[in-house]
């Protein structure tokens, strides 16, 4: 678990006179199970939108499986340097759009779920199978896509196996109870074929045994499907059962990071949850 998948360095988001992410540096390997914790308002789910590509930080870059994938430009557009093969020089090109991302390995869910409502479990999987399509929309309208279609069809149904989703596969999407919900949310990203996986706060909402299962199935798709994860959660039993690491954010600042046991025990990172005395 050496080789190293995400790295953020120095990059600050800033909205006006608000610094919502604060010269943030930080880590994922391969293999890993990352977590980013911190109180609301902490700037966590500001800094997913960076990594993902849709905010261009104020300052720093973000790197993918050792490609630099989003960087401040100070003409205020996203860029990244291609250097020329024969004479040496370097050609500005725009920087992935988060579609792009997705396509180079990087999938996430979201803190509010959003799935297609008037779709079924199937489709909704389906359509994020989109990003792995060869054919163009010619093709696809002369039905010449066929093969690669059924192919497609036939993974999500093995995917949806694998989850335990199968058996409501033609129910539609919001009458799932709320645990499997989130887990179908899970699912789509993994259509893309991801080698990151990003989850916002995947157990916002859930009671203690859907938190507990879902505790499992994270460990579950990571060794399933040689994922990395990198996620953000609130609830510290999840956290702490399943995170190789952690890093803490508080006012745009990481002011901790280690295993879980060293977090469990910084003093700085219990007064950023807790709150410190007036006179401290």
């Amino acid at each position: 678990m050496s080789a190293n998948v995400l790295k953020v360095e120095n990059v600050t988001m800033q909205f006006g006179g608000v610094v919502a992410v604060d010269n943030m540096n930080l880590e994922v390997n391969e293999g890993e199970i990352v977590a980013l914790i911190g109180p609301n308002g902490a700037g966590k789910t500001t800094a997913f939108n960076v990594i993902t590509g849709v905010y261009q930080p104020t300052n720093g870059a973000v790197w993918f499986q050792g490609e630099k994938i989003v960087e401040n430009h100070p003409q205020g557009k996203m860029k990244k340097l291609y250097k020329g093969q024969n004479d040496g020089t370097y050609t500005h090109v725009l920087a992935p759009t988060p579609d792009k991302i997705t396509q180079m390995g990087m999938a996430r869910t979201f803190q509010n779920i959003r799935l297609w409502k008037s779709q079924t479990v199937f489709d909704n999987v389906l359509i994020a199978k989109h990003c792995r399509t060869h054919t163009n929309f010619l093709s696809a309208a002369l039905r010449l896509n066929r093969k690669e279609e059924a192919a497609q069809r036939a993974h999500v149904e093995e995917l949806l196996k694998t989850v335990g989703l199968y058996d409501v596969k033609d129910e539609l999407a919001t009458s799932l109870p709320y645990g499997k919900q989130r887990r179908l949310e899970i699912a789509r990203a993994l259509a893309t074929e991801p080698k990151l996986l990003l989850l916002d706060e995947p157990a916002a909402g859930m009671n203690p045994q859907e938190t507990d299962e879902l505790t499992a199935f994270i460990g579950e798709i990571r060794d399933k499907f040689k994922l990395t994860v990198f996620l953000i959660e609130h609830h510290m039993d999840l956290v702490m059962d399943i995170s190789d690491r952690i890093y803490v954010l508080d006012f745009g600042k990481l002011i901790a990071d280690g295993t879980p046991e060293e977090i469990q025990n910084n003093q700085r990172v219990i007064d950023a949850y807790l709150g410190v005395a007036e006179d401290a």
